[in-house]
């Protein structure tokens, strides 16, 4: 049900959006909202916190609350991708283990890795949890807690969930650890060696590696940065070939941030039940948007239990714990349980307990407010030093939720030497290469914006920009 500042909050939102207010200009005070809507000062202020905390608008001291100034409209966004028709083995992963190495080294300036630095993330919050669940369930952390996992957590899920549209049993939902492990059963259990599988173009370099182990061939799909993946492109292919699955990051994904709209993840499910295929859905920033309205997954329009829904609250909560979980549907349940045993016999049990704590009591929704407000600042102060430091011709993507940008450099840079050379200085970029089963995107970079911003960060993407004129003049 949406609460009253919810539907003043989103009137607000669009007079914004429409050009009523705009960036600069000061919002209606707290007694105008009350007297205009004939509500009271309270849900007035409240509304206004709620734009404020999702990063529309921002307030100032003693003067009132006035629209955000965009800093991302003025630069061209990279064009729909083009990858090739033909399915093919993953190859050129090998600079992945760099860019890992790099992310654990606290020398390297790291915009590579999309992992939120711990000042994003409820750090402390998740202490005092792990310390208080460690004494209450002193006997109960020292065992496994089996496949499916901790019923307390997967009660939590469920209740998510079905606030997003997707009513399910906690019963339902197998926990794993992380999102990776989610995927990688899904495939496991849907395929064997040989089998293709659609993704979008580009990916995360992470599925691309799950892939290659499991001996499996992709087909890219070309993805539009704002729209998502091509769906007549995906028809075409599953026409073409015998594609057995076909895996989508629909709510902002890595590295593009686009957010499907719900009449394309409708149509991706009507494609999917022609074609009998299985759609896996990577929902692990669902809940990193920038709007107001947490957007709804795939899953929640999926009527032939087509979807294997895959998440965790690794980009959100904390990467450390390792907690993800997958709500596979009845037909794949019992498989996929199966292979979550044989393959690590249980996810820890004290990161389970703690987590369901931290949702039960509400501190995850807290948490969300702030970090969804912050990861919007990190993303436009990014692309601002992006704007103001690289070279003119410079393409970069306008994110509606998460933290990374994929920006498309001149034509004559080449993105591995461009890697190798930040290294050196002590900066980690990701290549655009290593988003691509067959290495395309030799001019592209993604850039991760939840960083602690200082002058070493501001020096940093001067370097690299100097890095990129310099390799686009030769």
């Amino acid at each position: 049900m949406t609460l009253l500042y919810e539907n003043i909050a989103e009137h607000l939102l669009k007079a914004i959006e429409q050009g009523v207010y705009r960036p600069g200009e000061r919002l209606p005070s707290v007694r105008q909202l009350s007297q205009s809507h004939q509500i009271s000062t309270a849900t007035a202020v409240s509304a206004l916190r709620h734009l404020e905390d999702h990063g529309h608008i921002e307030a100032r001291q003693r003067s009132g609350y006035y629209v955000r100034p965009r800093t991302r409209s003025h630069l061209q966004e990279p064009a729909l991708s083009a990858p090739s028709g033909e399915p093919s083995r993953v190859t050129g992963q090998e600079l992945v283990l760099h860019l890992v190495k790099a992310a654990n080294n606290p020398r390297f300036i790291q915009l590579g890795a999309a992992v939120p630095s711990p000042s994003f993330l409820p750090t402390q919050k998740i202490e005092h949890m792990l310390a208080a669940c460690s004494r209450r369930y002193r006997n109960r952390i020292t065992g496994y807690e089996f496949p499916p996992g901790a019923p307390e957590l997967r009660r939590q899920i469920a209740k998510r969930m079905s606030e997003n549209g997707c009513p399910i049993n906690p019963n339902e939902i197998i926990i794993t650890s992380g999102c990776q492990e989610a995927i990688t059963l899904a495939l496991r259990a849907v395929t064997v060696p040989g089998d293709i599988v659609a993704i979008e173009s580009p990916t995360f370099y992470g599925l691309l590696q799950i892939i290659e182990s499991l001996g499996l061939k992709t087909i890219e799909i070309p993805t539009h940065p704002r729209e998502g993946i091509a769906l007549d492109a995906l028809q075409l292919a599953c026409e073409q070939w015998p594609i057995k699955a076909c895996i989508v990051v629909p709510n902002y994904s890595n590295p593009l941030g686009y957010c499907m709209s719900d009449q394309r993840k409708r149509q991706l499910i009507e494609l999917a039940n022609r074609q009998r295929i299985l759609v896996i859905e990577d929902d692990i920033y669902g809940d990193l948007g920038f709007s107001l309205q947490r957007p709804t997954p795939v899953k929640s329009v999926d009527n032939e239990d087509r979807v294997v829904y895959c998440s965790s609250f690794s980009k959100s909560l904390s990467p450390g714990l390792r907690i993800g979980w997958t709500a596979p549907g009845p037909a794949l349940l019992e498989k996929i349980e199966y292979l979550k045993y044989v393959t690590n016999l249980a996810t820890p049990t004290l990161p389970q307990l703690a987590v369901a704590e931290f949702l039960r009591h509400g501190g995850y929704d807290r948490h969300l407010r702030q970090a969804r407000s912050r990861y919007l600042q990190a993303v436009e102060r990014m692309t601002a030093a992006v704007a103001a430091s690289f070279p003119a011709g410079t393409r970069v993507t306008q994110p509606a939720g998460g933290f990374v940008l994929w920006l498309e450099l001149p034509a004559e840079v080449d993105a591995i030497a461009l890697t190798q050379q930040a290294l050196a200085l002590g900066i980690s970029i990701a290549p655009g290469p290593i988003f691509s089963a067959t290495q395309k995107y030799r001019h592209f970079i993604r850039l991760s914006c939840a960083c602690d911003w200082d002058e070493r960060v501001d020096e940093a993407l001067v370097t690299l920009g100097q890095l990129i004129t310099r390799m686009a003049e030769k």
